[in-house]
Order: C-alpha cells, then structure tokens, then sequence
C-alpha cells in the first residue's frame, strides 16, 4: 500500500490522549508483502502508541491516488439527526423492558434466538 495513501487515511485524526493531530512521522510501515502493510501509529507529540495494524488483505490494484475532495464526506439526504429526546426515549424503552422483551421482535427473527 501506498504510504501517501496510508498518511491521508489518518490525515484527519488526532491522538486520544494529547490532541494532536497525527503528522505523516506519526505512522510507521513495519512490513510490507505483496498484499500486505503492517503499520504502527504513535502520537509525535506525547508519544503514545496506538498499536499495529494490518491494511490490504486483498489484491492490490494500480489506482489514482485520491484527492483531497474525493475523500471528503459528502452531505447526504436523509432522516433528521438525532436529538437529546431521541436518547432518552431509547433510553427509557430499554431501562423499562422487562421479561416480555421478546414481543418487540417481529415473528419471522424470533426463530434465530
């Protein structure tokens, strides 16, 4: 895997523990197969490590590197967000079941229990 893509994969994450954004110098390619990169993240400014990971798994195919934009989220049409009532309700509804919690399962679901 290309080590451009892999640096705009964390290009907009930052370390759970200082704030940081992750730099370029914040991932490592520890390994790379034919199919296979095995990195390690680690925070440039406190230092923390975020462990190893492994990308690919599959055969690699020659691709344009994708721009910036191409890898912006795009707004999608769809339901409202959810609202702070919608947490409580759901909250509300699952505090309150009790050992009639199979009737909120449709019938044709109830045999994969």
């Amino acid at each position: 895997m290309n080590k451009k893509i892999i640096n705009m994969l964390f290009s907009d994450m930052c370390c759970s523990e200082c704030k940081a954004d992750f730099t370029d110098d914040s991932v490592f390619v520890l390994r790379k197969e034919k199919n296979l990169t095995v990195i390690q993240v680690i925070c440039q400014h406190c230092g923390k490590s975020f462990g190893i990971a492994l990308l690919g798994g599959c055969e690699e195919k020659k691709v344009k590197t994708p721009s910036r934009d191409d890898m912006a989220l795009q707004i999608q049409e769809g339901p409202d967000a959810i609202c702070y009532d919608d947490v409580i309700d759901a909250h509300n509804f699952f505090k309150n079941l009790d050992e009639g919690w199979e009737k909120y399962i449709p019938e044709n679901l109830k045999k994969n229990l």
